[in-house]
């Protein structure tokens, strides 16, 4: 991510965050002010229809007490009820109708005292049925007002209604009557267009519930005529449009929306000046300061700027300086150090060659000192040691006068080199074994190299069995690899004390010796030489369980036994 990326992210960032959280707050704290006021709203609504309904139920009982004033004096009901003629049954059917419009009401109906109809006003097929329910419910009520469904001959009329009561020839009747609901409700939402009314009721899928918020309600008793159910509740609902509180919330998103365009123009613009002020520079700095190197220390970094670049720029220019100097004194150290390597390594390999030979002289001189007689016998049998140390010291001194002598690959007999290394080591505290495969064949390799290994190898296990009365020292040979026959595998196992995994860590680095006298070189020299033949080196040990070297020398020079890189090695396998 480029600094001019991070720049406008970081500025984007800083100015969105708070313009954010103003129009969240501005949102919530709209939107909360605007529901309290909806509350009190609603609730004056509220109070203004239950005075309303309050006002339409006095109304009807007014209509009613006066009907039921002119009914008592009216001698033809009196009739009507007494006889059973056809004419006063027409007088019946039609009284509830003609009083009805003369009242200005929507629904009336008289009823006997088992609540059998004798007129009903709004339909007049209900005469004779007996319905109690009304009644019951309008009286159970008392001065509040019930709301009725009731038939008429074409639909279903849903009325405020009320009951007052007539004594007539000896009988008690039952008025009910009501006007329909509606009107003069919603008259008094109308100064408010946001609110409007909702009749919710049992039954009735019309009744069903919008999504508008409803801001308060009115609970009446419920009583529905046509489904001849329970008597129940219904409520008059006050919902609030979400109109106002919506376009105010669109408005703030268009603000917002504007503000946030804005907001990106400028932060690209500040994103675009501070990378032509930072971003290019330190571009130019990188580049520069990529471009150094050990062989490369010629860098300048110069800056006529008074800020931090420039003071960066200063900085990296002593740096250099500093490197250029620096990397004069390494070199001089390297060398002495090269020099110095170089002279370990020379004592080093001539006190493997000379080895050899210190002991078959010490041997000779044991011989003429006990057996004069036996000395040309024993001479001539520890003659080719002799002549193959010497030729071991000529052949190491033409390669250290070529300083960095290439490996001769030639066809070597692996076996006979390792009879030939324990056959010249020589220690009166470790008995020495050859285990040879005879099934080994000729080798691609250098045979100076694979016997400075192997005497390397050797000599540190005779070493680490000093002291011990049955220290053992056994050098093998066989085939490895997959397939079986592509390596063959050098083993030198002892019998001593073995070595820690901190031990063993150490074992290869160079000059690192835990021998009185030693150069630490020995494992070192061992590993290079094997990763010089293509071969790799593994060292198995546990203390007290002895120690075991592993070389494994590919029979085809271009490839190692595993498929692995020529000179990759293992350092441990504990």
């Amino acid at each position: 991510m480029t600094f001019r990326s991070r720049a406008f992210a970081a500025l984007t960032l800083a100015a969105l965050l708070p313009l954010a959280l103003l129009a969240i707050g501005v949102r919530r704290e709209m939107s909360r002010q605007m529901a309290q006021d909806a509350s009190l709203r609603g609730d004056a609504a509220i109070a203004g229809l239950r005075d309303e309904v309050s006002r339409q139920s006095e109304a009807i009982a007014a209509h009613l007490a006066t009907l039921a004033a002119e009914w008592r004096r009216d001698n033809r009901l009196r009739l009507a009820l007494v006889e059973g003629d056809p004419a006063a049954r027409r007088t019946l059917l039609d009284l509830a109708g003609g009083a009805m419009r003369a009242a200005g009401l929507d629904m009336l109906r008289i009823q006997d005292s088992v609540g059998r109809i004798l007129s009903s006003g709004h339909f007049r097929n209900e005469f004779d049925r007996v319905e109690p329910d009304l009644p019951r419910t309008l009286e159970a009520a008392g001065v509040a007002p019930v709301l009725v469904r009731a038939r008429t001959a074409d639909t279903a009329l849903l009325v405020l209604a009320r009951l007052d009561t007539v004594r007539v020839a000896g009988g008690r009747l039952t008025i009910s009557g009501g006007s329909a609901i509606g009107s003069g409700l919603r008259r008094q939402l109308a100064r408010d267009p946001d609110l409007s009314l909702r009749v919710a009721y049992p039954g009735v899928s019309g009744a069903a519930a919008d999504d508008r918020p409803v801001v308060g309600t009115l609970a009446l008793p419920f009583v529905d005529l046509t489904a001849r159910t329970p008597p129940d509740s219904a409520h008059l609902i006050v919902t609030r449009s979400a109109g106002a509180l919506g376009e105010l919330r669109r408005g703030i998103d268009r603000w917002f929306v504007a503000a946030l365009a804005v907001t990106v123009a400028l932060a690209l613009s500040a994103a675009g000046w501070l990378a032509a002020r930072i971003s290019r520079p330190l571009s130019t700095l990188a580049e520069q300061t990529a471009g150094i190197d050990f062989d490369r220390l010629d860098q300048r970094f110069v800056s006529d700027r008074d800020d931090e670049i420039g003071a960066l720029a200063g900085v990296l220019g002593a740096m250099t300086e500093r490197l250029r100097t620096g990397a004069t004194r390494l070199r001089e150290a390297e060398r002495r150090v090269a020099t110095g390597d170089l002279a370990r390594q020379v004592n080093h390999d001539v006190k493997n060659g000379l080895v050899p030979i210190r002991n078959v002289l010490r041997h000779l001189t044991q011989v003429a000192r006990e057996e004069p007689g036996s000395l040309a016998r024993v001479f001539e049998e520890r003659r080719g040691t002799l002549e193959s140390s010497l030729d071991y010291l000529d052949t190491l001194a033409r390669n250290y006068a070529r300083l960095s002598p290439a490996a001769e690959r030639k066809a070597c007999d692996v076996n006979a080199v390792v009879l030939e290394v324990v056959r010249g080591t020589v220690s009166p505290h470790a008995t020495l074994r050859a285990a040879p495969d005879p099934a080994i064949p000729s080798v691609a390799t250098d045979p100076l190299v694979l016997r400075r290994i192997l005497e390397n190898l050797v000599g540190n296990a005779v070493d680490s069995v000093a002291g011990r009365s049955d220290g053992v020292v056994t050098v093998g040979t066989e085939l490895a690899g997959a397939p079986a026959g592509r390596l063959v595998r050098l083993t030198v196992t002892d019998t001593g004390p073995g070595m820690s995994r901190t031990e063993l860590d150490r074992a290869f680095d160079d000059f690192h010796t835990t021998k009185p006298g030693g150069t630490g070189l020995g494992l070192s020299i061992v590993r290079r030489l094997v990763l010089d033949l293509g071969g790799a080196l593994r060292i198995e040990t546990a203390p007290g369980a002895g120690t075991r070297a592993i070389v494994e020398l590919p029979i085809d020079p271009a490839t190692t036994g595993d498929g692995a890189r020529p000179g990759e090695s293992e350092r441990r396998r504990a």
